[in-house]
C-alpha cells in the first residue's frame, strides 16, 4: 500500500512528456511508525519507491552448496537447477514459530565484566595520553537526545543526524568507562523503523548490567518513544507532555481516481497477488490481498508492542490494552498507572541527578553529550578486538547501480561502489569473516542482481552473515539471499518477491492539453517504450506480460535457490508479500532473530573463532567528511528544506529500468515543524529518507 504522488515539474514541456516504461519488482512496504514515501515524477521518467515508517551454535562454519554460476535469464521458462537432495525444507517452520537451525546460533547476548586491576591500570593510562577531544571529567553523566532520523551507516563530525552504529557503540564504552555513572536519555519522536528501536532497546538493557543508572525523558511520547523509554530504569515526563498512546495505524491511498480524471490511463502488468504497487495506479479502493498483509502486519507490530511493554512494567496485556482503549492524554494518569516514574522538567530531573550524586546546588552536572562522547575512542576505554578481523559491510538506502551526477555521498547503495567493498574483503586474507548489515527497501534489479553474485562469490571464501536493520525487502532481500545466514530483527520488513510493471496512456490528457505526438518507428515493438499517446496493442500487452513473469520467476526462483527450498514452496511466501522478520523466520527466509551484536557472534561461530576471544570489526565504509554533508550540516535548521531537497534530487535523476523495491506503506503520522506546509506535508508522505 505505497503512497504515490504525481507531480508537474515546473520546466515541464512538451519534449519531457516522453515517458518511458516502468518495470518494479517490488514489494509493500511498511517501516512500522517510520513512513518511507515515494515520488513517481512521470514527466521526468522515474519511477521511486522508498521504504516510509512511523509505525516495526558452535557448529563449524558450512557453507549451502550454492553454484555462483550467472542465471540465464535468456526466456521466461528459466528455471534453477535445484539438487533435490539438498533442499531443506522443514515443513514445520511455521508451527515452530522460528527458524529450523535458530537454537544452533549463539544468542550474542551482551554479558558485562568487571575489569581487572591491571586493565583499570591500563585504561587509565590511555586516558592520560588520550586526544583533546577525548578527555571527560570523571563522575559525567551522557547525555543523549534520540529523535528524528537514525541512520544505519557511521557519521562524520561534519554529519548531522544520529547514527545507529555510534549510538550502540556509546552505550557499550559508557557501561566501562570509569569517568561515566550513568545516562540521561532524551527520547522525542523517532522517524526509524521497529527495527533501528529494538536495536537501541537492547543496548538500554544491557546497559543496565554496568549497574550504573540510566534514566529517561519524554516531553513527546508516541508507542515507539515508550517502547524504547519503558526500558529505562526511571522515565519523567513535563505536566504539559504530549502522550499519544492511542495505538497503531495504517494508510493507504489510491490514485484512480485522480489519474482517472487528469486523462492518464495506467497500463498495469502485477506478478504477485500481494503487490499492491499496481493498485495505487488503478484502484479507488483496498484489495483483499493487500488489506490480509497489511492487517497482519499491523498485528505483528501491535502484538510485540503490548507483550514487550506489559513485561517491563510488570503488568497484564489486557490491562495495558484497556488503558490504551480509554484515550489517556493527562500525564497524572500515567503516574497514577506506573507508565512514569514521575512529572518533572528537565531541570528538576538534573537537579535531582545533582543530588543523588553529591553534587552542589551551584555547581553544573558534569556532563558529556552524544556528539563528543562519539569522538571517544574505543581503545582509550581498553575495548579494541583481538588479532581476528571481521569485515562490516553497510548498505542502506535505495539501490541503484551507478551513482548520478547529482546524488550524494550518502544517498543510498551504488552497485559498483558496494562490489568494489566485497571484492576487496573477498581478496584480502586479513579478514576471517564478514557481515553485510542491510537498511534497504531495494531499487535497481540489475544491480541487486550484480551484488548478490559478488556477496555469493565472497561466502565461497568465508562466511559471510546478513544482518537486516529496519527494512530488507525487494532488492534489500535480494542481497542478504547470498550470505550463508540471515539475521533480522523481529519486526524487520523483509520478502517483498514479486514483479508490476506497466506504463502510463497519456492520451487523454494530451487531447485535453492540445499536445499531440506522432512517432516513425522501426521494428515490431520498437514504440513500446516511446509511445505514451495510445494504448497498448494486444502485441505489446503480451510482450510485457510475458517479461514481467519472467523478471518474477528469475527472482522467485533464484531465492528458492538460495534458501535452499523447492520453487513452489517459496512460491508459498513469495506473490509480493512483506513480512516481519518473525514472520520470515518462521518460514526460513531469514536464519535466526537478533541484531548486530549476534551477528558478530555468528560470524565468529562460522569462522572457528572462539566465543571469548575479542575480535576487531573493520568498517569498509568509514565516514568522510564531503562538501555536500557539510553543506546538510549546515543547512539542517532551514526548516528540513534540505533533506527535501536532497532527496528529490535523488529522485529525479533515478535511472530507468527493471526495480526490485518494495512499496511505501505509511504507518501513523510524521510530525515536523519543517511540514507544516500542507504541500510539504503531502511531499514528506512520498518521500523517503535517507
Amino acid at each position: 500500500m505505497s503512497k504515490l504522488l504525481f507531480l508537474q515539474t515546473p520546466h515541464f514541456t512538451p519534449k519531457k512528456l516522453h515517458t518511458k516504461t516502468f518495470s518494479a519488482i517490488v514489494t509493500q512496504s511498511l517501516t512500522p511508525l517510520h513512513c518511507k514515501c515515494r515520488l513517481l515524477s512521470f514527466s521526468l521518467n522515474t519511477t521511486t519507491t522508498r521504504s516510509i515508517s512511523h509505525l516495526l551454535s558452535q557448529i563449524h562454519y558450512h557453507r549451502r552448496s550454492f553454484s555462483v554460476r550467472s542465471f540465464d535469464d535468456s526466456s521466461s521458462e528459466t528455471k534453477i537447477q535445484e539438487p533435490q537432495q539438498q533442499a531443506v525444507v522443514n515443513e514445520d517452520y511455521e508451527s515452530r514459530g522460528k527458524s529450523k537451525d535458530e537454537d544452533e546460533y549463539p544468542s550474542g547476548e551482551f554479558e558485562y565484566e568487571k575489569f581487572s586491576a591491571w586493565k583499570i591500570f591500563t585504561v587509565k593510562l590511555r586516558m592520560l595520553v588520550a586526544f583533546p577531544w577525548e578527555r571527560v571529567r570523571k563522575g559525567s553523566v551522557l547525555t543523549m537526545k534520540l529523535r528524528g532520523q537514525i541512520a544505519d551507516q557511521l557519521k562524520s563530525r561534519f554529519s548531522s543526524g544520529l547514527s545507529l552504529p555510534q549510538i550502540c557503540e556509546n552505550f557499550v564504552k559508557a557501561a566501562y568507562d570509569p569517568r561515566i555513572v550513568g545516562i540521561y536519555l532524551h527520547i522525542e519522536p523517532l522517524s526509524c523503523g521497529w527495527g533501528k528501536v529494538e536495536e537501541i532497546r537492547r543496548h538500554v538493557v544491557d546497559f543496565k548490567k554496568s549497574g550504573k543508572f540510566i534514566i529517561g525523558y519524554v516531553p513527546v511520547c508516541g508507542e515507539k518513544e515508550y517502547y524504547l523509554a519503558c526500558a529505562c530504569e526511571e522515565l519523567y515526563a513535563p505536566p504539559s507532555a504530549y502522550f499519544s498512546l492511542y495505538g497503531l495505524t495504517v494508510q493507504a491511498s489510491f490514485l484512480g481516481g485522480v489519474l482517472e480524471k487528469v486523462g492518464i490511463e495506467p497500463q498495469v502488468q502485477r506478478i504477485g497477488k500481494y503487490k499492491s504497487a499496481g493498485d495505487q495506479l488503478t484502484r479507488k479502493t483496498m484489495s483483499e490481498e493487500n488489506c490480509e498483509m497489511l492487517t497482519a502486519l499491523l498485528d505483528n507490530i501491535y502484538g510485540n508492542w503490548l507483550d514487550k511493554v506489559s513485561s517491563t512494567k510488570g503488568k497484564r496485556k489486557e490491562d495495558i490494552e484497556r488503558f490504551i482503549n480509554d484515550g489517556v492524554y493527562k500525564v497524572e494518569r500515567l503516574k497514577e498507572e506506573g507508565f512514569i516514574t514521575n512529572i518533572l522538567y528537565d531541570d528538576e530531573v538534573i537537579s535531582m541527578l545533582k543530588e543523588r550524586l553529591g553534587v552542589q546546588k551551584d555547581k553544573n552536572l558534569p556532563m558529556v553529550d552524544y556528539r563528543k562522547y562519539s569522538g571517544v575512542r574505543r581503545w582509550t576505554l581498553g575495548l579494541t578486538g583481538g588479532g581476528d578481523q571481521i569485515a562490516v559491510i553497510r548498505a542502506s538506502g535505495s539501490i541503484s547501480r551507478v551513482r548520478s551526477p547529482l546524488s550524494l555521498s550518502s544517498s543510498g547503495i551504488i552497485g559498483e561502489q558496494l562490489i568494489e567493498k566485497i571484492r576487496k574483503v573477498r581478496e584480502s586474507k586479513r579478514y576471517k569473516a564478514a557481515i553485510i548489515r542491510i537498511d534497504s527497501p531495494g531499487g535497481d534489479a540489475l544491480a541487486s542482481d550484480l551484488m548478490w553474485r559478488e556477496i555469493r562469490l565472497l561466502s565461497e571464501s568465508k562466511p559471510v552473515i546478513a544482518s537486516m536493520s529496519d527494512v530488507a525487502a525487494s532488492g534489500g532481500y535480494y542481497m542478504a539471499m547470498a550470505a550463508g545466514t540471515i539475521l533480522a530483527e523481529n519486526l524487520t520488513l523483509t520478502g517483498s518477491i514479486g514483479v508490476v510493471t506497466g506504463k502510463f496512456n497519456l492520451g487523454k490528457l494530451y487531447e485535453k492539453i492540445g499536445f499531440n505526438k506522432e512517432i516513425i518507428s522501426r521494428g515490431k515493438y520498437a514504440e513500446v517504450l516511446a509511445a505514451e499517446q495510445r494504448p497498448f496493442r494486444p502485441d505489446e500487452a503480451e510482450l510485457f506480460a510475458k517479461s514481467a513473469q519472467n523478471a518474477y520467476k528469475l527472482f522467485r526462483d533464484k531465492a528458492a535457490f538460495s534458501r535452499s527450498m523447492t520453487v513452489d514452496k517459496m512460491e508459498e511466501y513469495a506473490q509480493g508479500r512483506v513480512w516481519t522478520g518473525n514472520d520470515a523466520a518462521s518460514r526460513g527466509l531469514v536464519d535466526a532473530l537478533g541484531g548486530f551484536s549476534r551477528a558478530v557472534a555468528i560470524a565468529k561461530q562460522k569462522a572457528n573463532i572462539p566465543e571469548d576471544r575479542q575480535v576487531t570489526l573493520v568498517e569498509m565504509s568509514k565516514p568522510s567528511p564531503t562538501l555536500p554533508e557539510i553543506l546538510s550540516s549546515v543547512g539542517n535548521s532551514i526548516a528540513g528544506v534540505d533533506r527535501t531537497l536532497k532527496e528529490l534530487l535523488q529522485d529525479l535523476t533515478f535511472s530507468d529500468g527493471v526495480q526490485a523495491r518494495m512499496d511505501g506503506i505509511l504507518f501513523q503520522r510524521l510530525e515536523g515543524v519543517a511540514y507544516g506546509n500542507p504541500i510539504l506535508t503531502l511531499i514528506k508522505d512520498y518521500l523517503s529518507s535517507l
